[in-house]
């Protein structure tokens, strides 16, 4: 007789569903257990426009549909290959959480339920879910198994670490031939394996070096040419590639992560304006992530002062554009007219909702503090005609239940970056000021 597999009973935290809504489908044929607490909570979140309303709104309609007019008794099978969906009421403090915990809070209501079904199932293991660090800490010291939602993580984040492939002791022939022709073909390099569609390259011979890039329609090895975009002059090797994929019209997909003062932004914002022609519209926009728990409505003003401080380092690189003219030059005032007709759109991510983004060139500073749900929906998003860029640093997640290897941009560079319509670079060197790269190093 075949032995029964074992399958597991996973708890989920609220904060699970609020990073994706289809999170109950993602455990394979594994029970998962929902805290009514968590219900409770996820009532508070359906109201309003931010994505984590969303993320609310959508799980309540998914759980209708799979209940209907059934009752919870047992638990509600998931579908064919998945387990049952079971909603836990609330189970008594034990002793042992009422005195290591003096507060009646909805964490702790979830601590109790995860703890119930871990001594109600001594075969089966019971495991927490949750993206709050603090609470998987506090189920494990009371000997409750606890992880974090792992189903969009990447795996190997050492992609991020550096995206620039530096060739010593290159054939100075093939070095000559992308100087004189401008390409050669893939097999003629001798790599071992093949490429990533637009990787780039750094080709050193004992005479010359060379800038390049794979092109993997025409599997071929490109030159990288040195291009200025709007006044902005490349200052290294990884800024001359990041201009290359954002000035590519083949390359719909750009994203540019890498620490602060390596111009991500700046080049992005640059880029675009040197297409305004060939876009309609531009797009500069960045997610509000409130610093040190201050939520937008405790700041003064009207809506507008109140997202201004946010929205303040975009335009700080517009002004670093801008001031690369003459105020009287031609360059100069045509930001100053994209601004006025709105086709040069600076805004908090929030308000792009219900805009068209057709024939767009759209930006997206600071998506390390998206989730990939986010990031998908935005993509999904994209009309004919647009160019989506993504910029930044996922060493600098601002948002708590999000990490390096589980925000949007780094999940979206990592299934991407097959595709011969996406480029990436990884900026390294600073050149905001010496000053700047050594806090970014040291601090």
């Amino acid at each position: 007789m075949a032995k029964q597999k074992l399958t597991k009973i996973f708890v989920l935290d609220t904060n699970v569903i609020l990073h994706d809504h289809t999170c109950i489908y993602q455990f394979k044929d594994n029970d998962i257990v929902i805290p009514i607490t968590v219900l409770e909570e996820l009532d508070k979140f359906k109201r309003g426009n931010d994505p984590i309303n969303f993320q609310a709104r959508e799980f309540v309609r998914i759980l209708d549909d799979i209940v209907a007019e059934k009752l919870f008794n047992g638990g509600i099978n998931l579908g064919e290959g998945l387990g049952k969906l079971i909603i836990a009421t609330g189970k008594p403090f034990s002793d042992t959480i009422k005195q290591s915990f003096k507060e009646d809070i909805p964490d702790h209501r979830i601590l109790s339920i995860a703890e119930f079904y871990t001594k109600e199932n001594i075969k089966r293991p019971t495991i927490l879910v949750s993206k709050d660090i603090n609470l998987r800490m506090k189920a494990k010291s009371l000997g409750i198994m606890s992880e974090d939602y792992e189903n969009d993580k990447i795996k190997d984040p050492q992609v991020f670490e550096k995206s620039i492939i530096e060739l010593e002791s290159f054939k100075d022939k093939l070095i000559e031939l992308l100087y004189d022709e401008g390409s050669f073909p893939l097999e003629d390099a001798g790599f071992e394996a093949e490429p990533t569609p637009n990787d780039y390259y750094i080709f050193k011979g004992n005479k010359s070096s060379v800038l390049a890039r794979y092109d993997n329609v025409a599997k071929r090895i490109v030159r990288v040419e040195k291009k200025t975009a709007y006044g902005i002059k490349p200052r290294n090797a990884e800024q001359t590639f990041s201009l290359n994929g954002l000035l590519d019209p083949d390359v719909k997909l750009v994203s540019l992560t890498g620490k602060a003062g390596t111009g991500k932004t700046l080049l992005a914002l640059a880029a675009a304006l040197e297409q305004h022609k060939q876009y309609e519209q531009i797009l500069l926009a960045r997610p509000i992530v409130a610093l040190s728990n201050r939520d937008l409505g405790y700041l003064p003003g009207d809506a507008s002062e109140k997202i201004s401080p946010y929205m303040q380092p975009l335009f700080d690189n517009l002004s670093v554009i801008k001031h690369a003219f003459n105020p009287r030059s031609q360059e100069y005032q045509k930001i100053d007219e994209l601004l006025k007709e709105e086709r040069l759109i600076i805004t908090p991510l929030a308000y792009i909702r219900g805009r068209s983004l057709s024939n767009s060139y759209f930006i997206v500073d600071e998506a390390q503090n998206l989730t990939p749900h986010e990031i998908k929906t935005i993509i999904t998003r994209a009309g004919e005609g647009t160019k989506m860029v993504f910029t930044g640093d996922i060493m600098q997640i601002d948002s708590p239940y999000l990490d390096m290897k589980s925000n949007g941009l780094a999940y979206m560079t990592d299934k991407m970056r097959n595709q011969d319509l996406f480029s990436h670079v990884n900026l390294v060197k600073g050149e905001r000021s010496y000053l700047a790269e050594l806090a970014s190093d040291l601090l």
